[in-house]
Formats: structure tokens, sequence, C-alpha cells
């Protein structure tokens, strides 16, 4: 026999644990002394106080560990209950992991102010072009919800391009602008350039497969910056623009447009251009 504070010792737990297992019927101890009340544990207690805290371990609840210990929980309703749990924790983890280059790259950011930027921002024209194109919405101008929404639209994009057997003339284009709403979320527009006869809505014989197909407007002149590497290390970039248009007497009208100049299977290798349109101050 164990007295509590050795056995909560040997079980690597509190002592305050044990009596709050015991009191929701979880792990009672073996015996309790009737006149000092002292609790005693058996070694053979070890093994459910193993799987208790092995079963907490897996983000199961109190009442589930007891379920399962006393076996009101039949194997299929185990297997549901971990397959669930191991999809959560996946879950889980994906977001710390892009929660973690979005830190990352914030820190490359702060570390770089002050340097000279490896960018240089030109002012140009950008020509109108016609476009095909497709929008969607997103939560938020935060990488983490745009980037769920812009890849599967671009790849429905050129699905229905290929399928009405339109062909691109140049490297695609995102926009993004406030939606009515108001409440953060934001409308993206992917497009990929056409053909001038390219008109109004494609349809195949397989149903309607629509897209739209307009004219982007020119811009008069646009600030410009080439990054080089993953979107999520874009921010450095825009940032650049940022100061430039502040420090050259220049103000933004709009929100910049991202023209993919090369997008290889890496993201570290891809070329984008960010337009920015402005207007002297």
């Amino acid at each position: 026999m164990f007295n509590i504070g050795d056995f909560a010792k040997h079980g690597r737990v509190s002592v305050r644990m044990l009596r709050h297992y015991d009191a929701i019927g979880l792990l009672h101890p073996a015996r309790v002394d009737p006149v000092s009340g002292y609790r005693c544990y058996e070694a053979a207690q070890l093994a459910r106080l193993n799987r208790v805290i092995a079963l907490k371990d897996l983000g199961f609840t109190l009442q589930q560990v007891r379920a399962v210990l006393d076996e009101r929980v039949d194997v299929a309703e185990l297997r549901g209950m971990l397959r669930l749990r191991q999809a959560e924790l996946a879950a889980a983890m994906a977001a710390d992991a892009q929660r973690l280059t979005r830190v990352e790259a914030r820190l490359r950011t702060i570390e770089s102010e002050g340097s000279m930027p490896a960018q240089d921002v030109v002012v140009k024209r950008v020509p109108s072009v016609r476009v095909a194109e497709l929008t969607a919405v997103a939560a938020s101008y935060q990488p983490e919800d745009i980037g769920p929404v812009i890849g599967p639209l671009f790849e429905e994009l050129c699905r229905r391009l290929a399928e009405a057997g339109v062909a691109e003339t140049g490297p695609s284009v995102a926009r993004y602008e406030d939606t009515p709403e108001g409440d953060g979320s934001v409308l993206i527009r992917v497009a990929v350039p056409v053909g001038a006869a390219v008109s109004g809505v494609e349809r195949s014989g397989a149903g309607e497969r629509g897209f739209d197909v307009v004219d982007l407007p020119e811009i008069a002149e646009a600030a410009t910056i080439v990054h080089r590497g993953s979107m999520d290390d874009a921010l450095g970039a825009f940032q650049t623009l940022a100061r430039f248009i502040d420090e050259n007497g220049y103000r933004s009208t709009g929100y910049a447009r991202e023209l993919y100049l090369e997008c290889p299977d890496a993201p570290a290798d891809w070329v984008t251009e960010f337009q920015e349109p402005v207007v002297r101050s």
C-alpha cells in the first residue's frame, strides 16, 4: 500500500489531482482509514492512473475518460473518438505551422527595417487588358483567410477556361476590394488575360461553365515592385511600396494588383509584381 503522497509521486501527479479523481469517481483509493481519513492506494492502481493521464493528454474530457475506463464505450466508438481527436490535433498543428510562418515573416520584416531595400520601386503606366475572371469572398485580408480561397479559385478558373477552349495570353492577376457588408471581409477577383475576341460568358457542351470577361482599366500611374519568393514573405515588399509612396509625394488610390510573373511548383521561386495605383498628393 502507498499513502496518497507516495502514490502521487510514483504516478507523477499531484495529491490534489488524486483527491479530485476520487471525488468524481474516476480513481478511488483502495482503502480509506475510517478514523484518520487517510487514503491508501495499491500498486496495481497505477495502471488505471496511467490510462487516465494518457487519455487526458489525448484531449478527452474526464467524463469521457471515465466512460472509456469503465468500458461504457465500445471499440468502434473509441476508434471514432480517437480519429476525431486525431483530426482536431492535425488541424491545430496546421494552424500553428501557418502562425509560425507569419511570425517568421514578420520578424524578417522587422529585422530588415532601416536597411536598403533589395527591391526597386518603379512608377509606370499599366495598360488595359481583357481578362476572364472569377470572384469569391474571404473573411479578411489576413493570409490565413486569403490563401484557402485564392488558390482553389485560380484552379477553378483555369479548369473552366480549358473546358471552354479559351487560351491564356499572359500572366494571371489577383485584385481585392472590400465587400459592401463592411464586416472586414474581402472580395477576391482572380483573372487570366485572354484574347480580345473573347467576350461575354463562355459556355461548354456540358452545361454552363461561366466566367466573367472584363476589361481591366488602365492604371495611369502605378507604383510597382517585383517580389521574389513566397507570398508569405511579401509583407516587406508591400511596406517598401508604402514607404516609397509616402516619401515621394504620392497618394495611394486603391489596393495593389498582384501580377504573377512566374509561379513554379516551389512558392519560394515565385516572382510577383505588385502594382499599386497612385496619384501625386
